[in-house]
């Protein structure tokens, strides 16, 4: 039985859990280690139930309690050389994970305690941003958050996967309307910043297939985006390409709060 969690899901901070009763991973570390514990301890789990801590990119919504995660959780930091040599700059994790370190090889399936990471590169203004598909259990799981645009890539491991995390960021026309200053809503809006609701349904018109089960929408936007809106966006898409074919569960992750636990 393969289970999977949000514990943050957007500006605010990114943490997320995969696992089974045997093993278990983290991606991301947004959110406090107090945070963590008792959002793992509602749902009958503790810090045994991941060994290590997979980090899609620099930006301090992913990594802000890194740190912590490494001082008290012990447990060893995954993620490709040039985010290893990235954190390692950085004032934050400079010098403390350092122990912790372990280098994703590129190109290929790692093996982390019996789950099988692969990584992708997606665009997003971050030293280097990947996406992960992973394969636990029988289960094909694929997360990308913070992603600019879709790339062929990340669109064929999705259509490969059991479950997709995607990014369904913001509204256009809330976006457009709303205070940001004009140069952060193009840093948006360009490639390398978020994915919008309509790009988010285009990429799940490309990747759909019969063997979809689960789509969960993450990242949203607090000012430019609703969870509604970008439901009824992406379960339009779905409608559109299902067909007779069971249409995959679409659920939208909470920003601030931890979802429920859900068993894959």
């Amino acid at each position: 039985m393969v289970r999977f969690m949000s514990f943050s899901s957007g500006s605010c901070g990114n943490c997320y859990y995969l696992g089974t009763e045997e093993t278990g991973i983290l991606i991301d570390a947004g959110v406090s280690v107090r945070r963590l514990r008792k959002a793992l301890a509602a749902e009958g789990l503790s810090e045994d139930s991941f060994g290590a801590v997979l980090v899609t990119h620099d930006h301090q919504d992913h990594i802000r309690h890194l740190d912590k995660f490494c001082q008290y959780l012990y447990k060893p930091v995954y993620a490709t050389a040039e985010l290893h040599r990235a954190l390692a700059l950085r004032k934050s994790t400079q010098g403390i994970i350092a122990g912790y370190r372990e280098v994703l090889g590129s190109g290929k399936w790692n093996d982390i305690d019996g789950i099988l990471v692969r990584y992708f590169v997606v665009p997003h203004d971050a030293t280097q941003t990947v996406g992960y598909a992973i394969s636990i259990a029988g289960c094909r799981f694929v997360i990308m958050t913070d992603i600019g645009r879709m790339t062929d890539e990340a669109v064929a491991l999705a259509r490969q996967a059991d479950t997709v995390v995607i990014e369904s960021n913001y509204d256009l026309d809330m976006l457009m309307g709303g205070p940001y200053t004009y140069d952060l809503k193009m840093r948006i809006v360009q490639g390398h910043g978020h994915l919008s609701n309509d790009e988010c349904a285009d990429a799940i018109r490309r990747f759909i297939h019969p063997g979809l089960r689960n789509i969960f929408l993450c990242h949203l936007s607090e000012h430019n985006n609703t969870p509604q809106i970008a439901f009824d966006c992406a379960a339009g898409a779905i409608r559109a390409s299902c067909g007779s074919c069971p249409a995959p569960s679409l659920r939208c992750l909470p920003r601030r709060t931890p979802s429920s636990l859900f068993v894959l």
